[in-house]
């Protein structure tokens, strides 16, 4: 009577290496140059975990952007309560705790890759939170009364910009950018204040 081999389980937390590492090379060195033999390494796992857990290249490189807009939409789930300053201090604070999933998810880089674009479910879900903030603000006589989606984009793209010149470190040497970012949010608050 032979032995039948047991299959090889992959564990969640070799997942979600795998998706950190894979950010991390990414960032570092771009999506053309990092190969799935360089993933594994640096996951000390093997390439044939990697192809069983996503299938190849690209699905984990979506599957790391679908991740990056889950844990994102998490956060910003957690601040709701916060309303628009909660959601706006969440937003820098999980950019700045992942630095590479963030510049992955909103840099651009993944543009070559035709077939890797992040699941248009996991993007829009990530902005329901500040859509249900800035509904719930206008309903209460908060917020300007315009069409909720346009005001989420326009807050958005406000918080967005500011976070990505931090990250690149685009402005003076000295600039503190906690104090910008806290100007910023209060700007934005004035500025679509009913």
């Amino acid at each position: 009577m032979g032995f039948m081999a047991r299959p090889v389980v992959h564990t969640d937390s070799l997942r979600q290496d795998l998706l950190a590492v894979t950010a991390e090379l990414v960032d570092r060195d771009g999506p053309a140059r990092v190969t799935l033999r360089d993933v594994a390494a640096a996951a000390r796992t093997s390439t044939t975990a990697v192809y069983s857990l996503f299938g190849g290249k690209s699905q984990l490189l979506a599957a790391v952007v679908d991740g990056g807009f889950q844990s994102f939409r998490d956060s910003q789930m957690a601040a709701a309560p916060g309303g628009l300053h909660g959601l706006g201090v969440a937003y820098r604070t999980w950019a700045l705790q992942h630095q590479a999933l963030y510049r992955l998810m909103f840099g651009g880089a993944l543009a070559a890759y035709v077939d890797c674009q992040p699941s248009p479910e996991a993007a829009a879900d990530a902005m329901e939170p500040l859509k249900d903030a800035v509904a719930s603000a206008q309903a209460a006589g908060t917020l300007l009364q315009a069409p909720v989606e346009m005001v989420a984009v326009a807050i958005w793209a406000q918080v967005h910009g500011l976070v990505s010149l931090e990250l690149a470190q685009m402005g003076p040497p000295e600039a503190d950018w906690a104090a910008a970012y806290t100007a910023a949010l209060d700007a934005v608050a004035r500025g679509w204040a009913a």
